[in-house]
C-alpha cells in the first residue's frame, strides 16, 4: 500500500519509513507542510500520516484542505500535543486517529493496519482469505492451502492489492504506484515481472490472477470461471 508520510524530524521520518517500507508498504516521505498539500493535490495514497507541527503549512491545515477536497483517504495525526482540545479538534476535522509522541513503533504499525482495513473495504481482522491463500498482514505470512509461500517485499504488497479487492480490475499505472515511489525508477515492464512471480508463487491456491487485455490484471478465484 503507499502511504505519504509528513513528518519533519528527521529521525522520526527515517524511522518510521525505514519500519514501513521493510514490510512492504511504498512510503512517500516529505518533511515540509506545503510540500505534503501540493502532492496530495495528485496523488492518491492509502493512508496519510501526518505529524502536526511542520515549516510551511501545519498538519491542521494539511488535513483541513484534505477532507474540504472531499479526500477520503485515512487520516493518521501524529502529535507532541497531549491536550484534550488538539485531539478532539485533530477528529473533528476529519482525521480517523492519532498518537501522541513518544509512541511506540509496534502500536504505530498496529493503527496503521485498522485504517489500511477499512480503506481496503473494511475487514475486521488482518486475517485475509481467498480459495485457498490466505494472507495475515500483521505477520506478513502466506499460507497457500497447507504450505507457507515466502514472498518478497512487493510480492507481498501486489497479493494484498489484489486479495483486498478480488475481482477488481488495476492498471498497470495504478499498481505501479501502489508498488513504487517517487524516488523509484519503474515501468510497466516491472509490473509483468512481479505478477508473473507472484503467480507461479500461488499457483494451486483456488485462485489466479488473470490478464485483462489492453486493461490490466485482476485475481479471481477458481469458482469464477
Amino acid at each position: 500500500m503507499r502511504i505519504l508520510l509528513v513528518e519533519d524530524t528527521l529521525d522520526v521520518g527515517e524511522a518510521i519509513s525505514r519500519r514501513f517500507e521493510t514490510i512492504g508498504h511504498t512510503v512517500d516521505w516529505q518533511t515540509d507542510g506545503r510540500a505534503a498539500a501540493d502532492i496530495l493535490d495528485f496523488t492518491e495514497y492509502d493512508l496519510v500520516i501526518l505529524d502536526v507541527m511542520l515549516p510551511g503549512l501545519d498538519g491542521f491545515s494539511i488535513l483541513r484542505q484534505i477532507r474540504q477536497n472531499k479526500n477520503p483517504v485515512p487520516v493518521l495525526i501524529l502529535t507532541a500535543r497531549s491536550e484534550i482540545d488538539d485531539r478532539v479538534g485533530a477528529l473533528d476535522l476529519g482525521a480517523d486517529d492519532y498518537l501522541v509522541k513518544p509512541f511506540d513503533f509496534r502500536e504505530l504499525e498496529a493503527r496503521a493496519r485498522v485504517l489500511l482495513r477499512r480503506r481496503a473495504g473494511g475487514e475486521a481482522t488482518n486475517i485475509i482469505t481467498v480459495g485457498d491463500i490466505v494472507l495475515d498482514r500483521s505477520q506478513r505470512s502466506v499460507r497457500v492451502g497447507k504450505r507457507e509461500v515466502q514472498l518478497k517485499r512487493r510480492e507481498m504488497t501486489l497479493l494484498e492489492i489484489f486479495a483486498t479487492r478480488p475481482g477488481r480490475v488495476f492498471s498497470k499505472e495504478q499498481l505501479l504506484d501502489q508498488l513504487f515511489g517517487f524516488d523509484e525508477a519503474a515501468g510497466p515492464n516491472a509490473i509483468e515481472l512481479y505478477v508473473g512471480r507472484l503467480r507461479k508463487k500461488i499457483e494451486g491456491g483456488g485462485a489466479r490472477i488473470i490478464t485483462v487485455r489492453g486493461v490490466g490484471y485482476q485475481l479471481v478465484t477458481d469458482a469464477e470461471d
